[in-house]
């Protein structure tokens, strides 16, 4: 029986190695699942995963998300998934992009470095605002699309619906941001 989450956190926070394996039997597979979405590379999708346990070490404490240690971990994963991204495309000086983001250069657009600096925090309260708007069905399935890249399919399959009706309200959710990032005053 897999372990509880605030558990396996009182692992962390007691220095008991025991939550590393805990950790990765519960959530290992999607894990890898998140990284392998960001960089198909069966070495590096296991370097990643393995840097998570390491990171989450030396994370618990100060932090001890005992309600939200998928989350935790997962934001670990991803992080590490694309930098190893970013250092795979610096070697090869080629760019790499990730196809789930292309959807949201229509809404987001290209931000320059100068903009990043401005916007940054504009932009995440936007996100968040805009997140924070949508009922929780929509909120996820953008979440799922967008964080841990699922794909049309699997989101379709998950809220047992069709992939075109998953395809209309992804177009219409990226259509919300737009309008939100605009009112914002983020250029896009």
């Amino acid at each position: 029986m897999m372990m509880e989450d605030s558990e396996i956190v009182d692992l962390y926070l007691n220095r008991d190695e025991r939550a590393i394996k805990e950790s990765s039997d519960k959530y290992g597979k999607q894990l890898r699942s998140i990284s392998w979405k960001v960089i198909p590379d069966e070495s590096t999708v296991e370097e990643c995963v393995n840097d998570t346990w390491m990171k989450s070490w030396e994370s618990i404490p100060p932090h001890e998300p005992r309600t939200w240690l998928f989350a935790f971990l997962a934001k670990i994963t991803r992080a590490l998934s694309v930098d190893a991204v970013r250092r795979s495309t610096t070697k090869k000086r080629n760019a790499v992009t990730v196809p789930y983001m292309d959807e949201l250069k229509d809404c987001v657009g290209e931000i320059s470095m100068e903009d990043q600096l401005v916007d940054k925090m504009i932009l995440k309260k936007t996100l968040n605002d805009f997140l924070a708007g949508l009922d929780k069905k929509k909120r996820d399935m953008f979440v799922r699309r967008y964080w841990f890249m699922d794909s049309i399919k699997d989101i379709a399959d998950f809220y047992d619906s069709s992939e075109n009706k998953v395809k209309v309200e992804m177009f219409r959710l990226r259509a919300k941001l737009k309008e939100q990032l605009q009112a914002a005053g983020i250029p896009v």
